[in-house]
């Protein structure tokens, strides 16, 4: 109950402090600006309720763009895992370009993917495909080389074949560092999906935060920032329980 408690307490005086100084006008006063520009949490969740059917609407898309991405990045982070878990050919030619590929920024191949993809969702997908693999990749790979050397040995000695030591051994070894990837690349999927519907995109919560902040809608723009987190927490809460589904001896 103190995992849960604690942090809603702390969530609570936050959001007391941030309605104080805003529906007081401090908040505007310090960062000098008009106070509609500043709005109260009790601002952003009327406009949460009044803006609903569009942020659901906004909302479906972005879901459906970071689903779709999660699922690619899971099948090609996992597939590199153990690819280079049982070659080192190809650990060795693939790894350092893996690693390399994280030191481009997102935000720069968004717009070439939109000129060779077009406008649709597919940009989007590849986008959060391309922010969300690495983590996947690479705690993979670290959960498949963690397997206890005893336990290796034992196999062996009982003629296992390749298969079987990566099926009775590493890959259930590997699941725990595999989950916790995965949690990660949740947390960065929403900012995938968000920065493809910057470049390219007419819908989803990320086209509505742009065009909310050209109409100054600065409510409903923390409005669809408070759906997004949401939206990630939920994924993350299903992560969390086939977790503790799949990985029953932790």
């Amino acid at each position: 109950m103190r995992r849960w408690l604690l942090p809603t307490l702390l969530l609570a005086a936050l959001i007391g402090a941030w309605q104080l100084a805003a529906s007081t006008g401090f908040l505007a006063d310090v960062l000098g600006l008009e106070s509609f520009l500043v709005p109260s949490p009790a601002e952003i969740a009327e406009s949460l309720w009044q803006s609903r059917a569009l942020l659901a609407e906004n909302a479906w898309v972005t879901l459906r763009e970071i689903v779709f991405g999660l699922a690619c990045a899971l099948l090609v982070g996992v597939g590199f895992a153990v690819l280079m878990h049982l070659s080192g050919i190809v650990r060795d030619a693939a790894y350092p370009l893996i690693v390399a590929s994280q030191t481009i920024p997102i935000i720069v191949i968004a717009p070439i993917l939109l000129i060779w993809l077009g406008f649709g969702i597919g940009p989007k997908i590849v986008v959060v495909t391309l922010i969300c693999f690495f983590p996947i990749t690479v705690n993979t790979l670290a959960g498949l080389d963690s397997a206890a050397p005893d336990a290796t040995k034992m196999m062996r000695s009982l003629n296992a074949s390749r298969w079987q030591l990566f099926r009775r051994v590493q890959a259930p070894t590997a699941l725990p560092s595999f989950f916790t990837g995965a949690k990660i690349a949740v947390v960065l999927a929403p900012i995938g999906a968000v920065f493809g519907e910057w470049v390219g995109g007419d819908a989803g919560l990320g086209h509505l935060i742009l065009v909310d902040g050209g109409y100054l809608e600065v409510a409903r723009q923390f409005a669809a920032i408070f759906v997004l987190s949401a939206m990630a927490l939920v994924l993350i809460g299903f992560i969390a329980l086939v977790e503790r589904r799949v990985v029953t001896w932790r």
